[in-house]
């Protein structure tokens, strides 16, 4: 499924599956995230023939024109896991809205473990 919008320089389509890597690729550069683990089966599989892990452990969800995006994350240990999930949102919201000029109303994280 696509998201569109409308702006000065017409109509604009971007599908979720791009909207998925730019989460993704945002959440593994802050600090103290490991890993964005899948909640579906089939993207684990998906991983296992090859195809890229990014975009996995995000889902993104579109109602009027509002993003939302759920992360799935495993932390460092040691880190503080409220500044992280902060620092996570805040980073994925600014990448979103930066891509995409649509307002991104929530992003959710989950912390799904914390691992050395």
């Amino acid at each position: 499924m696509a998201i569109t919008t409308s702006n000065k320089f017409g109509k604009i389509s971007i599908s979720e599956d791009v909207i998925r890597t730019v989460a993704s690729k945002a959440a593994l550069e802050c600090y103290g995230v490991i890993d964005l683990v899948s909640r579906r089966f089939s993207d684990s599989f998906n991983l296992l023939l090859g195809k890229s892990r990014f975009g996995r452990g995000v889902v993104v969800q579109v109602v009027d024109n509002l993003i939302y995006i759920e992360l799935y994350a495993v932390l460092k240990v040691g880190v503080n896991v409220e500044a992280v999930k902060k620092s996570l949102s805040d980073a994925v919201k600014f990448s979103i809205e930066t891509f995409t000029g649509m307002r991104v109303r929530r992003v959710h994280v989950n912390v799904v473990g914390i691992r050395v």
